[in-house]
């Protein structure tokens, strides 16, 4: 048996090594990879008009674990990610398109109105928005939402 004697500081990571585990140190906090993987799991169920309970369903999970890996809490196997893919008929690099990773990709920066978008409908209200104010046919009547929306974010 051999016995470890020191601990390991990965990049950004601290890791305690304790005989028989590895282990993070900071383990409530969800790596920022899972945590957008998950955002898009929820963006496209959503879209789908999918409820957490049925996209448990196809599968053969709880709802809760549903919950945990839209938040990130719990990361998603490849298996895993695969059937979530199938379920939500995406390819699986769905989820990690508009991951903003500066070592993959240092050239490319997206604009302000490309992130305000991504972030306005990576929430619940604003994906509800965007799904209903295309079904408002009167011109007019969008025009006052639009102007009402932006007096009141002036507030």
């Amino acid at each position: 048996m051999v016995q470890i004697r020191e601990f390991a500081v990965l990049e950004s990571e601290s890791i305690c090594v304790t005989p028989g585990t590895i282990m993070s140190v900071d383990e409530k906090t969800p790596n920022p990879i899972d945590i957008h993987v998950g955002n898009r799991v929820r963006l496209r169920r959503k879209f789908l008009g999918k409820s957490q309970d049925a996209l448990a369903g196809h599968l053969d999970l709880t709802f809760q674990q549903v919950q945990k890996y839209e938040r990130g809490l719990n990361r998603i196997s490849a298996s895993k990610l695969f059937e979530l893919a199938r379920a939500l008929q995406v390819p699986v690099a769905y989820f990690f398109e508009d991951y903003d990773d500066a070592e993959a990709a240092p050239a490319f920066s997206p604009s302000r109105s490309e992130q305000t978008v991504h972030d306005f409908l990576a929430t619940p209200e604003g994906l509800d928005l965007a799904e209903a104010f295309p079904r408002i046919k009167v011109p007019k009547t969008r025009r006052r939402i639009v102007e009402l929306v932006r007096s009141l974010a002036d507030e």
